[in-house]
């Protein structure tokens, strides 16, 4: 090989590498912190992210076919406990890294709504529906199921269900007036104004609702520095914004 060429050949691999972009696969409900976050860290390290969102039952079937992911955040354990059976991530990077809230929430296109709460929904809703994610496997409506259940709402509801493929779908039927009311997490009813939040519900009614991140595969040192960068105080600073609490790690002093 000429000298010249093998130069450039040595000069531009480190160039190619970094060029590669930092994949984050995440639950939808984390739209917009991550994308802030993504626009931070490229400014401060120009890397590169890339992330797409969907329903973490979604994205984990995706990962587990073998879409080329690099980092997943889950809205829930269950789907990240299915990829560590598929052995489709690294097991021991799965770290606990945000909890969120559920809350019921009515149409601005329906103001009378204001007072219901989540135990006289039935008698209120007469032959309209209530907007939920999927409950058969997206983890807002897993989580929605459980509460209703412990309400004892489920039985008299579970026909009258509109159901979205994820939490921000279930968000946009009640935005709409499609749906009067519907059950989101509180992060993606801070994001819109045409609902308003009626009524805060207890965590007593379903399962601490905690987001895990892993690694999908032993990960270059752009993948692990971006990973340690989700649970760094700027990226937590981000998420508080946005309404979710930040677990503490042993990553939590990353830059």
């Amino acid at each position: 090989m000429p000298k010249i060429l093998l130069f450039l050949c040595l000069f531009l691999a480190p160039l190619a590498l970094q060029a590669r972009p930092v994949t984050v696969f995440a639950a939808s409900s984390l739209t917009n912190a991550i994308e802030e976050i993504n626009r931070l860290y490229q400014t401060r390290y120009q890397q590169k992210v890339v992330a797409s969102f969907a329903a973490s039952s979604a994205l984990a079937r995706q990962i587990a076919s073998g879409a080329p992911a690099d980092v997943f955040i889950s809205a829930n354990s269950r789907w990240m406990d299915f990829l560590a059976q598929q052995q489709a991530v690294q097991a021991s990077s799965i770290t606990p890294l945000l909890q969120n809230s559920l809350v019921l929430i009515a149409s601005k296109f329906y103001p009378s709504n204001s007072a219901t709460k989540l135990t006289s929904l039935a008698d209120k809703l007469g032959d309209q529906r209530l907007a939920i994610a999927n409950p058969e496997h997206v983890p807002a409506g897993i989580y929605a199921r459980q509460a209703l259940e412990s309400s004892g709402q489920w039985s008299r509801l579970k026909t009258r269900l509109a159901l979205g493929q994820n939490v921000r779908s279930t968000l946009l039927l009640v935005e709409r007036g499609e749906a009067p009311f519907g059950i989101v997490y509180n992060t993606d009813a801070l994001q819109s104004r045409q609902v308003s939040t009626i009524e805060q519900i207890p965590v007593s009614l379903h399962q601490a609702i905690v987001y895990p991140a892993a690694l999908i595969k032993p990960p270059s040192a752009e993948v692990a520095h971006y990973y340690q960068f989700l649970f760094s105080d700027a990226a937590q600073a981000i998420f508080s914004r946005y309404g979710f609490q930040p677990l503490v790690s042993e990553f939590s002093d990353a830059q």
